[in-house]
């Protein structure tokens, strides 16, 4: 790891980076989903069921849903037989999960505070590992992919769903326009934060190009690796088997 990483436009130390998004997230729990829907109209909702539809999860296997927050993925995976740990690096979001997770109904997950670059998990644990829309708020996104490898069974597959850079004559110019604009002010009218949704935007602009990312998981050691681009690549499914 560099002695300074990227915080949006800030250079800070990579310890203080973690501690920003823990705090970034701290903020943003309790109005995340809403936010969500402002921010994409809707749209994740069908991103996340497409995401999970490509996983293809089973009742027999154990699922690693990374970052998993406020359990959207999990429930959608849970809801197909699949035993679910749900991890994030941060309680409150987990918290907010779990709450949910009554209120629906859903039962039998699992919730525990990770940090995606030094699971506590054994390795070769679990049959399928997913993170949505969390892969860029990672310090050492290398080391995360290495280790979601490690606690992978043999067979076992990753699924990463992330914004990334589209390439829709227009449209990222648009899209940038309206994330620089509009996020911010919602964020701020919506979950009283501006800042957090500041950042928000910068990371998804420094996240790596959808093929740049799909190399970075076939560093880590996955094989067969795929990219699926959504909305001409401003949002991406990659995928990789261990073999």
């Amino acid at each position: 790891m560099p002695d300074t990483v990227n915080f949006g436009d800030q250079l800070v130390s990579p310890e203080e980076k973690t501690r920003k998004v823990g705090e970034v997230f701290s903020s943003v729990a309790r109005r995340y989903d809403v936010m969500n829907d402002l921010m994409s109209g809707g749209m994740h909702r069908l991103w996340k069921d497409r995401f999970v539809s490509r996983v293809k999860p089973q009742p027999h296997e154990h699922i690693l849903d990374m970052a998993g927050g406020t359990g959207d993925i999990a429930f959608r995976m849970a809801r197909r037989g699949a035993a679910v740990t749900v991890s994030d690096i941060n309680a409150d979001m987990l918290g907010v999960g779990e709450e949910r997770a009554a209120k629906k109904g859903i039962e039998g997950l699992n919730w525990s505070v990770q940090n995606a670059e030094e699971l506590s998990f054994a390795d070769r644990s679990f049959d399928a590992y997913t993170i949505a829309f969390g892969i860029r708020n990672v310090t050492d996104i290398p080391k995360a992919l290495r280790d979601a490898h490690r606690v992978l069974k043999f067979g076992g597959r990753l699924f990463v769903l992330e914004f990334s850079t589209s390439d829709w004559p227009g449209f990222g110019e648009l899209y940038e326009q309206w994330a620089d604009k509009a996020i911010p002010r919602i964020g701020k009218a919506v979950a009283s934060d501006e800042a957090s949704y500041r950042y928000l935007v910068e990371s998804i602009r420094r996240f790596p190009k959808p093929y740049d990312f799909e190399r970075m998981i076939g560093e880590a050691g996955f094989t067969r690796t795929r990219t699926e681009t959504l909305m001409g690549g401003l949002v991406c499914i990659w995928s990789g088997w261990k073999a």
